[in-house]
């Protein structure tokens, strides 16, 4: 851990924007981990279930597209969503104005068991947040924000080839 120096010495805070980026992390990936854990039951993976939340919010998006908006290669989506399409989640159809690209709608299959993960997904954010003071959550969530969208125009004003892929809401 960096320590900041002072008149003194060294301080025993660490350097915040360290720890900042290290908090943030942490609990990203612990909250990762243990939201798989309370999935697994639904037989689903981290990455079905992201395909299916970010597909239901731009059902009907071309498959070029949401391997880029995923930050993914286009043979790995496709292999994902030839899973999904064989477990009943999800269709490809080919456009209707240019039939080389290929759309990916939800099916009611997936519309119902994304029901069942919002709940689930209810559940478990409620058991991490239990006992927090409500403002405390609303100004975390609020500074947040503010760090994406900060982090988002700074992408926006590097060179297009330094530009990281934006990653789903």
């Amino acid at each position: 851990m960096t320590q900041k120096t002072n008149s003194d010495g060294p301080s025993d805070q660490p350097d915040w924007d360290l720890r900042l980026g290290y908090l943030i992390h942490d609990v990203s990936r612990l909250r990762r981990m243990m939201f798989d854990r309370a999935l697994a039951p639904l037989g689903i993976t981290r990455s079905q279930w992201w395909v299916l939340a970010f597909v239901s919010r731009r059902n009907g998006s071309p498959q070029t597209e949401l391997a880029n908006e995923l930050d993914l290669g286009k043979v790995a989506l496709g292999g994902l969503i030839d899973r999904l399409e064989s477990s009943g989640f999800v269709m490809r159809q080919a456009d209707p104005v240019d039939r080389r690209v290929k759309r990916v709608y939800l099916t009611k299959q997936a519309l119902s068991f994304l029901k069942q993960v919002r709940k689930e997904t209810d559940k478990f954010n409620g058991r991490i947040v239990e006992g927090m003071d409500r403002a405390d959550l609303a100004k975390a969530a609020d500074t947040l924000l503010a760090m994406k969208r900060r982090l988002l125009s700074m992408s926006e004003e590097a060179p297009p080839a330094a530009r990281p892929r934006r990653q789903a809401a």
